[in-house]
């Protein structure tokens, strides 16, 4: 049985979407190690109105980021569907590694999202604070579900109290991260 078409945010306020935004839970991906907590996108409208990515986790207390960019896939459209380039390994960024990012839910407040891609094998609930009421997180599972996702392989984000501050932490110069988590560590 083929599955339906997804559907997408029409007409997203892309000012209104940027800043930080708190992964509540994902699908697991080689690109994030499996014991980052306090895990968070930012995200700042540059003036080509393509978008600066900032992308975030904290494993025993050290830093891991990539940084990258988002564009729209059509520019001409009024759908949702962007797509993020990173360039890899972190630490000497040279290969360049593209994937979509497709928001299918947002709130009318912009407090929370749900962000997938169309072969439905990364998901993202993501949340304006660090934490989300459960009966909200539940209404994006069904929506997740709607759109095909087996909501069974979403993993929830640990998330501190007061998350901490990027500035603060010490940095993992090393990509060390990143050599774990293609690892699967």
């Amino acid at each position: 049985m083929a599955k339906k078409a997804m559907e997408v945010v029409k007409c997203l306020d892309v000012e209104r979407y940027m800043g930080r935004w708190y992964e509540i839970a994902s699908f697991p991906s080689r690109f994030q190690p499996k014991s980052g907590a306090d895990t968070r996108a930012t995200y700042t409208l540059n003036p080509d109105a393509t978008v600066h990515v900032l992308n975030e986790t904290f494993t025993d207390g050290k830093r891991g980021f990539i940084e990258g960019s988002a564009y729209k896939v059509d520019p001409n459209s009024d759908e949702a569907k962007l797509k993020v380039k990173f360039y890899v390994p972190p630490f000497l960024p040279i290969i360049p590694v593209t994937g979509d990012y497709w928001v299918l839910h947002v709130d009318d407040d912009y407090q929370y999202a749900l962000v997938g891609q169309p072969t439905r094998k990364y998901l993202w609930i993501l949340s304006r604070q660090p934490r989300l009421d459960e009966e909200i997180y539940n209404q994006l599972l069904e929506k997740a579900k709607e759109e095909g996702y087996d909501v069974s392989k979403l993993q929830k984000t640990a998330q501190s109290e007061t998350p901490p501050e990027s500035e603060s932490a010490p940095k993992d110069t090393k990509g060390v991260w990143w050599f774990k988590s293609i690892l699967g560590k």
